[in-house]
């Protein structure tokens, strides 16, 4: 028989309350701010996780985790911030800070959310037997040897390649307008500003949702699931037709609260964590030579040198896709260094055939395994360099 999770929930949204309480697993706490919630923490009682919305009476839930995490006793109880809608600013603060999961409303079904919970509840466990204090984000260390090899190399490798570095600015800045770098947020150990030379023309994020949905190598062969703003909601056949919740009005539709976020949740399922599209129509034809021998990717050394990223590691992810992790056990990838180059890449890249976004995760999920069991070795990290070296030159756009 599975465990009860004795849950504090701080916060008054109905929906989120109601969606909790329905649970037999779930054992809720609900309190409407910090205050209230004080007596919840008395020693020798603390919830199992803490689920708590971003904007609270006289104060915010950055506020309530930065209190909590006062009490040394607390750290290894999971921190869940709710937020109403995305915020590229909370989502950094929230990193910053060390909260342990971050979710926009609607929440995940229960089967997702309470699978997070329990690996979060392990997870926190272990780093408080092993003696992390939970005052800032997890980070294993990054070896000396590592460190010192990725200066090294970046360090070289741009005084060396300093002459092609001014060649590509030169043919990108002729054939379209526009800045001859692209800079993006990417989400690594932690969110930092991600370098690479343009290779599409400008204005091309715009075009990427309509590609996204049409062509990404890892959509399934289902489609995606969409709203129906016009289907009944099965509660409105009931007597009266009664609604099950509150009615969302337009000029052309009326849909039941509920129904509107079973049918949101559905659709964010059908649709894949992360996206690339093979012969990209965005691309340059100078993008598709810098691509396809991964010049592109050079002013990544930069990245190296000032310590977002190593040599080797996990890609580091758009934001957009990051957040789609921190729904599932996956999200442990995270806690590898961002890298150049990695386990999927040396996998996959440059043959045919489509990866899964599962074969995906699972191998960087792989490699963030040696640095939490301190198992990190200096000559696996040169194999996959060696292994690197063959598929630089890519027999497919993508």
């Amino acid at each position: 028989m599975e465990t009860k999770i004795n849950l504090l929930f701080i916060g008054s949204h109905a929906e989120v309350i109601h969606q909790l309480m329905e649970h037999p697993r779930i054992s809720l706490v609900v309190r409407k701010n910090f205050i209230q919630s004080k007596t919840d923490f008395n020693p020798g009682q603390k919830p199992d996780v803490v689920l708590c919305e971003h904007s609270l009476p006289g104060s915010d839930g950055l506020r309530v985790h930065q209190l909590l995490k006062q009490n040394p006793e607390l750290n290894p109880v999971p921190f869940i911030l709710i937020a109403p809608e995305y915020e590229e600013g909370i989502l950094k603060t929230a990193l910053q800070r060390g909260i342990d999961d971050l979710y926009m409303l609607p929440l995940p079904g229960p089967v997702d959310l309470l699978s997070r919970m329990d690996f979060l509840i392990e997870f926190k466990k272990k780093d408080h037997i092993n003696g992390v204090d939970g005052n800032g984000p997890v980070v294993y260390p990054i070896p000396l040897s590592k460190r010192l090899f990725d200066i090294v190399v970046a360090t070289s490798a741009l005084i060396v390649l300093f002459p092609v570095l001014i060649l590509v600015m030169i043919a990108i800045r002729i054939e379209s307008k526009g800045k001859v770098y692209y800079t993006s947020k990417r989400v690594g150990r932690r969110p930092f500003d991600f370098y690479k030379f343009r290779s599409m023309r400008t204005g091309a994020e715009e075009e990427l949702k309509k590609l996204a949905k049409q062509k990404n190598q890892y959509i399934s062969r289902e489609p995606y699931e969409e709203i129906d703003y016009k289907k009944p909601c099965p509660c409105s056949n009931k007597e009266n037709f009664a609604y099950c919740s509150a009615v969302l009005h337009s000029d052309s539709y009326s849909i039941c609260d509920t129904w509107y976020i079973q049918q949101k949740k559905k659709a964010e399922k059908s649709k894949p964590p992360f996206i690339k599209i093979p012969d990209d129509p965005r691309v340059t034809r100078v993008g598709k030579i810098i691509r396809n021998s991964s010049i592109d990717e050079l002013p990544q050394l930069i990245n190296v040198i000032k310590g977002d990223m190593s040599i080797v590691g996990n890609r580091p992810l758009p934001i957009y896709e990051a957040e789609k992790l921190t729904f599932e056990p996956m999200a442990i990838r995270f806690l590898a260094p961002a890298g150049l180059t990695g386990l999927w890449q040396v996998e996959k890249r440059g043959r045919k055939g489509a990866m899964s976004d599962e074969e995906r995760k699972n191998l960087d999920n792989q490699y963030a395994e040696l640095f939490i069991n301190n198992k990190y070795s200096f000559f696996y990290d040169m194999k996959l360099i060696m292994r690197t070296l063959p598929v630089i030159i890519q027999k497919e756009s993508v």
